[in-house]
């Protein structure tokens, strides 16, 4: 399968760990899920399910759907939102070992969701 990515990185990041986030540009979950993972710093691989061949079908072979966006953490799959419910802040603050919430990255922004 050829991939299509793009990688992210940035100074801060915890821990070395492989992030593979797969998204689509319709997706206003996925864009919400990068901006969480560049808020904090957090280096990952996106790959675009609708420029990739096949990624659509790798998330369908591992998780039974096809949601996005998807995380894959150390080779270990993770949906970071919830129909109806958005993104997982708290879930994934937790999950990333990040030491603020989201009230906190809110108040920093000046903005309230």
């Amino acid at each position: 399968m050829a991939l299509s990515v793009r990688r992210y990185s940035s100074a801060g990041y915890h821990r070395a760990m492989s992030l593979i986030v797969y998204t689509a540009a319709w997706c206003r979950d996925c864009r919400e899920a990068k901006r969480f993972l560049d808020e904090h710093n957090l280096p990952y691989t996106e790959i675009d399910i609708e420029a990739t061949p096949g990624a659509a079908e790798e998330i369908m072979a591992h998780v039974g759907k096809r949601a996005i966006p998807q995380f894959v953490i150390d080779g270990r799959w993770v949906q970071p939102y919830r129909p109806g419910k958005g993104f997982l802040y708290d879930e994934m603050t937790k999950l990333f070992g990040i030491s603020e919430t989201r009230e906190d990255t809110q108040k920093l922004r000046g903005t309230r969701t």
